[in-house]
C-alpha cells in the first residue's frame, strides 16, 4: 500500500487531485463562514427571529447532502462553483449553531455592564462578545473544516473528473482496492493537515484574546 503510495505521488496526479479538493474545502470553509457567522450572530441577538428560522435550519439540516449535491451541480454546473457550495453548505449549520451558542454564554448583566461604562457596539463586540463566544466558535470552525472536507468529496461524488472523490470513483469503478486506499489515505492525510493548521490558528487566536 504504501509502495502504491509513492508510485502515484511520483506519478503526479494525486498531488493534483489533493490539490483540488484541498482548495475546494478551504473555499467551502470560507464561504460558509463567512455566512453563517453574520447569521449565527442575527439569531443569537435576537430571540424571536431564532424561534423563527430555527426549524427551516433544522428541516435543510436533515436533507442529507448526498440528496442535495446533485441538485446543486444542475443548477450551478460541473465546475468549482458547485463543489463549493455543496462545502459551504456542510460547512455553515456547525458553525452557524456554535456561533449562536457561543453569544449566548454573554450574559445580560455584562451587556449592562458594558453599556454603563459607555461602550460602542464595536466595542461590545470586540471586548466582551468575541473572547467570550471564542472557545465555541473555535469548536465549531473546526468541525466546519471537517464538514467542508466531507462536502467537497460528496460534491465530487456527483460529478467531478479530478478530487480525491473522483479518484475513489474510478478506483471503485476500477476494483482497484490499492488506488482506493491510497485516495482515503490522502483524504485522511488532508484532514489531518487542516487540522493542525486549524490548532495553529487557534493558538493564535486564543493569544490575542
Amino acid at each position: 500500500m504504501i509502495a502504491r503510495l509513492i508510485a502515484e505521488v511520483a506519478k503526479g496526479p494525486l498531488l493534483e487531485h489533493l490539490a483540488v479538493t484541498a482548495g475546494e474545502s478551504l473555499l467551502g470553509l470560507l464561504l460558509g463562514a463567512s455566512l453563517a457567522l453574520p447569521f449565527g450572530y442575527l439569531l443569537a441577538r435576537s430571540d424571536w427571529l431564532e424561534k423563527a428560522v430555527s426549524p427551516y435550519l433544522v428541516a435543510a439540516q436533515a436533507i442529507p447532502t448526498v440528496a442535495l449535491a446533485p441538485l446543486i451541480i444542475i443548477w450551478f454546473g460541473f465546475g468549482l462553483i458547485s463543489k463549493v457550495l455543496v462545502a459551504s453548505m456542510v460547512a455553515f449549520f456547525p458553525i452557524c449553531m456554535n456561533m449562536i451558542a457561543g453569544m449566548r454564554r454573554v450574559g445580560r448583566n455584562q451587556y449592562d455592564l458594558m453599556r454603563i461604562f459607555g461602550a460602542s457596539t464595536w466595542q461590545i463586540f470586540a471586548k466582551l462578545e468575541l473572547p467570550t463566544a471564542l472557545p465555541v466558535l473555535l469548536t465549531g470552525l473546526r468541525m466546519g473544516m471537517a464538514f467542508s472536507v466531507i462536502g467537497a468529496v460528496v460534491g465530487e461524488f456527483a460529478s467531478s473528473d479530478r478530487g480525491l472523490g473522483y479518484l475513489v470513483n474510478v478506483s471503485a469503478g476500477m476494483m482497484d482496492t490499492a488506488l482506493m486506499f491510497v485516495a482515503l489515505i490522502t483524504l485522511a492525510i488532508l484532514g489531518i493537515s487542516f487540522h493542525l493548521l486549524f490548532r495553529l490558528v487557534e493558538y493564535l487566536l486564543r493569544g490575542r484574546f
